[in-house]
């Protein structure tokens, strides 16, 4: 006799609040299942997801070069570039192949690798210069400033060496960006950040990098949020090859590699990106208001039309296959999901969720996008950046939900960022820190930080230069006596170690905040004198033992090793004490208990609470001399809990431990027996 097939239970089973929404939620799963149904071939979506092998410049077999384009408002298209002094010749001529499909085909001697090309759409009363949407490779003249299709066909192709790292089921994530990786005044390369910042990476611990504006976008201070060519690695940077020789150094070090994908909307540029590609707007976006981003001046893509959806999901197949990326955290995930684009929108209840505000064709091609990538390397991993807290986003797709393996707890930094501006020290309270940096969905993963590139942006400031200001200008030196900069070091380090301990299953910091990078970032732009003096990062700032930023680096790497060493994101964090008098959090996490005194002017001594009962080691302390601290605590000091109740507990240990707090400290201990 057969065993029962056991029913897959759905996101509102788990959730009472969800059940009112059952019906929204069934129709949502549905359109996903049979869309998927439909685009897929022998049941693999991935078999059925070729646009990036049909369209664009490619080499048949017999070495002839082949070009395809979708032009379906074009009345003539016509290949021009350096081989014809960019003029429009009847031998350059693409040939109508019907459903609005053009193609020309040429001889192997008629391209050549560097060759500079573009498209000619004709269509009813007009014509213009474009680029191909499917175009690889695309660069800019230095004095033009104008951008250029370029034939990729390098003689040797890259060989690639060590294979992925596989699966990160909590991804500790350094977010980076190779332009402003470097630290003269300039724009870095991919080879610099490969020998210089890759090896800082892992030294650090960091599993996981974060690469941001990959895609080719023409205005570099958007910080890479507004592509126009979608399949184009940003030449800026480099090469094709040099990025993959990146990849896969990471890879050597047992380093993913993520890419932050824009597919929320495009540039409304039409010289560079897709607008009025072949005369009409409407090619691969929405009609109307809703094809128009009201705050980002952009266009916004139509994810209910077939091409827009193949178009999208062939790039997320074509940037796995190409260059093996490892996941995508995939950008302005909200703007995509709601017609208004949660703009100045307050999300409480579920309401907003599930209403007529929602775009499903958005959800259905993120739910496919899921799919495919986890189809094409079950290793992969994607990250939503989503601020509405949208429910069912990163929940599996069989249960209703999205798809995500991981959302961005972005309310995390906010609050973080809320606390310094808005409240003294003495204001703070535990328990809010506490419920902010844990209150998370159960059946969703999420990764937390307490700063990423948002805070660090022009307008804004960092954590450490929130906390210290101009006091970084002149008091960074070990030897300068500063309250504000003293109190600064020791919040910077508590803050990070509090929302690492407490993130749902990952961390991430943005790079050079790791040391407190100082002042902010901003991009060479007419405001400032086009100046890079700000789109950069000071390196050398945290090497000499004369200034504290080196102390905060060696704080940061000793708390991700010990996330690592002692997988303590494996289990959830469980509250022992929240004093809201003393300003006290104590909670464990796996084998290790994290004691934190966030009490401004007062030490405790001989503080006690219940715990497990057994033999502890302090393993880590934010005192320490080498974390620029006053060395009140000492690291290796074994504690021996004893076996008396602590009216400090949550009222399960009847076992107690008595620790010294000094103010804003932290200490670690590890059960060792």
């Amino acid at each position: 006799m057969c065993a029962r097939k056991k029913k897959t239970t759905m996101i509102y089973d788990h959730d009472e609040w969800l059940l009112p929404y059952k019906d929204v939620i069934d129709r949502r799963h549905e359109m996903i299942k049979d869309l998927k149904e439909r685009m897929s071939v022998d049941g693999s979506l991935s078999k059925g997801l070729n646009n990036h092998v049909y369209y664009g410049l490619h080499r048949d077999d017999k070495g002839n070069w082949v070009f395809r384009e979708w032009a379906p408002n074009a009345t003539k298209v016509y290949l021009i570039g350096e081989f014809n002094n960019w003029k429009r010749t009847e031998a350059y001529a693409l040939k109508p192949l019907g459903g609005g499909n053009w193609e020309i085909v040429l001889p192997a001697m008629f391209l050549d690798h560097g060759t500079l090309y573009k498209l000619y759409i004709e269509w009813k009363g007009g014509g213009a210069e474009r680029i191909p949407a499917y175009v690889t490779r695309a660069v800019q003249d230095p004095v033009t400033k104008t951008f250029c299709a370029q034939v990729w066909d390098p003689a040797v192709p890259y060989q690639w060496k060590n294979p992925g790292p596989g699966k990160r089921q909590h991804p500790l994530i350094y977010e980076c960006h190779i332009g402003m990786a470097a630290e003269e005044e300039k724009v870095g390369t991919f080879e610099e950040f490969r020998t210089n910042v890759l090896p800082k990476v892992a030294e650090l611990g960091y599993d996981t990098l974060q690469i941001m504006a990959l895609q080719e976008h023409p205005y570099y201070g958007s910080f890479g949020y507004q592509v126009a060519n979608f399949y184009a690695l940003s030449s800026r940077f480099g090469t094709p090859e040099e990025f993959k020789a990146l990849v896969d150094d990471a890879h050597g070090l047992g380093i993913a590699v993520v890419m932050d994908i824009v597919h929320s909307h495009s540039v409304d540029n039409e010289a560079e990106g897709l607008g009025l590609f072949d005369g009409t707007e409407t090619i691969y976006f929405y009609d109307g208001w809703q094809g128009h981003h009201p705050a980002w001046g952009s266009r916004c893509f139509d994810y209910g039309k077939d091409e827009t959806k193949y178009f999208l999901l062939s790039n997320c197949k074509y940037w796995m296959e190409e260059y093996h990326i490892d996941g995508f955290r995939f950008d302005g995930v909200t703007s995509m999901l709601y017609w208004d684009h949660g703009l100045e929108k307050a999300f409480v209840g579920y309401e907003p969720y599930f209403n007529k505000g929602v775009d499903d064709n958005a959800i259905a091609y993120l739910a496919l996008a899921n799919v495919l990538i986890h189809e094409m390397n079950p290793d992969a991993f994607t990250i939503a950046e989503d601020v509405s807290g949208m429910a069912g986003l990163a929940a599996p797709l069989e249960m209703g939900g999205v798809g995500f393996d991981f959302r961005m707890s972005m309310g995390v930094a906010d609050n973080w960022i809320k606390w310094i501006k808005e409240l003294s020290d003495d204001e703070w309270r535990v328990g809010e820190i506490w419920w902010q940096l844990t209150n998370k969905r159960e059946d969703e993963k999420t990764i937390s930080y307490a700063e990423c590139h948002d805070q660090a942006m022009v307008g804004d400031k960092t954590i450490a230069f929130r906390l210290m200001d101009k006091e970084m200008y002149f008091s960074m030196n070990k030897e300068s006596k500063s309250d504000i900069v003293d109190r600064g070091m020791a919040l910077h380090k508590m803050i990070r170690l509090v929302t690492m301990a407490t993130c749902g299953n990952g961390y991430l910091t943005f790079m050079g905040n790791e040391f407190g990078h100082p002042e902010w970032i901003d991009f060479p732009r007419e405001g400032n004198g086009w100046s890079y003096k700000h789109a950069r990062r000071q390196w050398s700032l945290a090497e000499p033992d004369y200034l504290r930023y080196r102390y905060l680096r060696n704080f940061d790497k000793a708390m991700i090793h010990l996330a690592q060493s002692e997988a303590i994101l494996d289990e959830k964090p469980e509250l022992f004490v929240q004093d809201e008098e003393k300003k006290i959090l104590i909670f464990k996490r796996k084998n290790c208990i994290f004691a934190l005194n966030f009490n401004p002017t007062a030490s405790f001594a001989d503080y006690g609470f219940a715990v497990p009962a057994g033999k502890y080691e302090a393993v880590l302390n934010t005192d320490e001399n080498e974390f620029d601290g006053f060395s009140r605590l000492k690291t290796g000091e074994e504690h021996f809990s004893v076996s008396e109740p602590s009216e400090n507990g949550n009222g399960k240990y009847d076992s107690s431990l008595s620790l010294y707090l000094p103010s804003r400290c932290a200490v670690v201990l590890k059960k060792i027996d």
